[in-house]
C-alpha cells in the first residue's frame, strides 16, 4: 500500500514538473534591439511589427525598443513611412538590431499609424505630424493607390487640402508671396529642383507640402510653400 502511494506521488510529481516546464516554454520573451539607418544613426518612432503584425511599439529617441515575444514567433521588424522597412528571422535571442536600408522587405503592410503620429519629411529631418506649427500636407508614395499612376501631378492633385495642381502648375492657397511667382519650391531628395516633370510615382517614396514657419528654412525661397519629395533608396 505504502509502495502504490509512493508511485502515486512520484506520478503526480512528474506531471507537475512537465506542467511547469510547458508554462516555462510558453513564457513570453524580453525582446530589445535598436533600429539604425546605413549610417548607424539611430531612428526614433520606427514601429515594430512581429510576424506581419502592427505591435503599436515605437522606438524611442535613441532607436531602442523593448517588447516581449512568443517562442513561436518567426519574424520581427520595424517599419517607418520615410525610410521603408526591414525584417530578421527570430531565434529565441534576446537582442535584435534592425537596419533600415529605405527598401520595403514587408510589401503590402498597413500599419494604420494614427494620424498624429505619422512621420513627416521637412527640411530638417523627420517629426511627427502633431508636432508641426502649420498644417503640413503628406502622401505616402507606397499606397497601393498610386501603383498605376504615370503622372506625379496626378498623385498630388486632389490629396492635399490647400494645394491646387492644375497640369503641371501646381499653387499653394493661403500663401501671400512676395514673389512674382507663386510657384511653391520644389525639393528632390534635399536638392532644389526646376522641375518635376520627370519623377515617376513609382519612384517616390513620399511627399511634404510645407507653409508657413516648416518652410522658413528656405528663407524666401519657400515663400510660396515647398514641396518636398523623397524618392525610394535615397540616402539619409
Amino acid at each position: 500500500m505504502m509502495k502504490a502511494s509512493a508511485v502515486f506521488i512520484l506520478v503526480i510529481a512528474m506531471l507537475a514538473a512537465n506542467d511547469v516546464s510547458g508554462q516555462e516554454h510558453n513564457k513570453p520573451v524580453k525582446v530589445t534591439g535598436t533600429v539604425t539607418d546605413t549610417l548607424n544613426a539611430p531612428v526614433s518612432g520606427a514601429l515594430i511589427v512581429v510576424d506581419g503584425i502592427n505591435t503599436g511599439i515605437f522606438t524611442g529617441r535613441n532607436g531602442t525598443y523593448s517588447l516581449k515575444v512568443r517562442p513561436g514567433t518567426r519574424k520581427i521588424g520595424a517599419f517607418t513611412s520615410n525610410m521603408g522597412s526591414a525584417v530578421i528571422e527570430y531565434d529565441g535571442g534576446n537582442r535584435y538590431d534592425i537596419v533600415l536600408d529605405g527598401s520595403m522587405a514587408m510589401p503590402g503592410f498597413k500599419p494604420e499609424i494614427a494620424e498624429g503620429d505619422r512621420d513627416i519629411e521637412v527640411a530638417y529631418g523627420t517629426v511627427k505630424k502633431k508636432n508641426l506649427t502649420t498644417d503640413v500636407g503628406y502622401i505616402d508614395g507606397q499606397d497601393e493607390t498610386f501603383a498605376s499612376y504615370t503622372n506625379i501631378y496626378d498623385m498630388i492633385r486632389g490629396r492635399v487640402p490647400g494645394v491646387s495642381v492644375i497640369g503641371s502648375k501646381i499653387t499653394i492657397r493661403g500663401i501671400n508671396s512676395i514673389n512674382s511667382s507663386t510657384d511653391p519650391l520644389l525639393v528632390v531628395d534635399g536638392v532644389v529642383v526646376s522641375t518635376i516633370d520627370n519623377i515617376s510615382p513609382r519612384q517616390v517614396k513620399s511627399i511634404s507640402v510645407l507653409k508657413g514657419s516648416d518652410a522658413s528654412i528656405y528663407g524666401s525661397r519657400g515663400a510660396n510653400g515647398v514641396i518636398l519629395i523623397t524618392l525610394i533608396g535615397a540616402e539619409r
